[in-house]
């Protein structure tokens, strides 16, 4: 049994229906349920308040918006809100975005390490509901504050963890975030060196690397039937590795081999192209960087996770039944 244990969300079911799933993560001891962000398709904060709408103990992140596309104050606001609905049991996760998709909605990423900065800084000083004047190149407030009239007035406990990737912004992370939403589709052995980066960057402010709590996304299909486990992940990657270049630099895919997927796809990749291009990713592959096969050998690459210093494994279900990886991961 695993002693800490999430649930990912993201698209591929109704959204009534994620409802019960996180219901049933509730009940089957689930520490926290992750709603993503990250194609044009759902954004996190809707179904993160339903979540919070409809349990009492589990705990609701954004996994992870990024901090480009709100103003600071809303942004702030927005968790503000979250968290009068369901006090102490939010989580904000938050990352630089990616390219094409920002380029592409008229966003400019410079100086992505100085801009998270600003952002998580006040953010932080706005839910602690002190009076903010900022000055910054990405962040400009004069004279705000969080402006409860009715309600809790006083310091909201919302984590802010950073989905980093990237080294600096992995070593920023153990700087001045509660923790790090670390990435899925990288083998375990990636945690190695992006622990040590957690720690280089913990040290600057006096803090340790247990300090900095590790959650991570871990793509995940369970079947009783190995093979077709394997295919319902492959169809994941296929999209992926070509939409989010970032993520297969960090798996060490072939870039040859994303190359040739991204010749094959468009934006957004149709079903038609992705039944074409999945071939394209071995197996190997997938056994290498996700969870994937039968309950048990599921649990088993979950546990290397782990191993290699995730604190909570946020199970990503690419396919298949939803309930049935539940009851694999179940604490009863």
């Amino acid at each position: 049994m695993f002693e800490r244990v999430a649930l990912y969300l993201q698209d591929s079911h109704e959204l009534r229906d994620g409802l019960d799933y996180v219901r049933m993560a509730e009940e089957h001891g689930f520490e926290a349920v992750w709603q993503a962000e990250s194609r044009l398709v759902r954004d996190a904060i809707v179904p993160m308040a339903a979540y919070a709408a409809v349990t009492e103990k589990i705990k609701v992140g954004s996994g992870v918006i990024n901090n480009w596309t709100r103003n600071i104050g809303l942004l702030a606001a927005t968790f503000l809100t979250l968290d009068d609905l369901a006090p102490d049991r939010i989580i904000c996760g938050i990352g630089a975005w990616w390219d094409p998709l920002a380029k592409n909605v008229g966003i400019d990423r410079t100086k992505p390490l100085g801009a998270m900065k600003e952002t998580v800084e006040v953010l932080r000083r706005l839910l602690n509901m002190e009076h903010v004047s900022f000055d910054g190149e990405f962040v400009h407030v004069s004279g705000i504050e969080l402006d409860v009239v009715h309600g809790r007035k006083e310091p909201r406990n919302v984590p802010i963890m950073i989905g980093a990737t990237g080294d600096k912004m992995m070593e920023m992370t153990g700087e001045i975030a509660d923790g790090c939403v670390m990435n899925y589709c990288v083998p375990p052995e990636y945690n190695i060196k992006a622990l040590e980066l957690l720690e280089k960057g913990a040290k600057k402010v006096g803090r340790k690397l247990e300090d900095i709590d590790r959650p991570q996304l871990v793509v995940c299909s369970v079947d009783d039937d190995h093979d077709k486990a394997i295919d319902t992940t492959r169809e994941l990657l296929t999209q992926y590795l070509a939409q989010q270049p970032h993520i297969a630099k960090a798996s060490g895919v072939s870039m040859d081999i994303v190359a040739e997927i991204q010749s094959i796809l468009g934006w957004p990749a149709t079903h038609e192209q992705i039944q074409k291009a999945k071939y394209l990713v071995p197996e190997e592959l997938i056994l290498r960087i996700t969870a994937s096969g039968t309950p048990s050998e599921a649990r088993e690459k979950v546990a290397e996770y782990i191993k290699n210093g995730c604190t909570c494994p946020i199970l990503y279900p690419v396919g298949g039944s939803i309930s049935k990886l539940i009851e694999t991961f179940s604490k009863k």
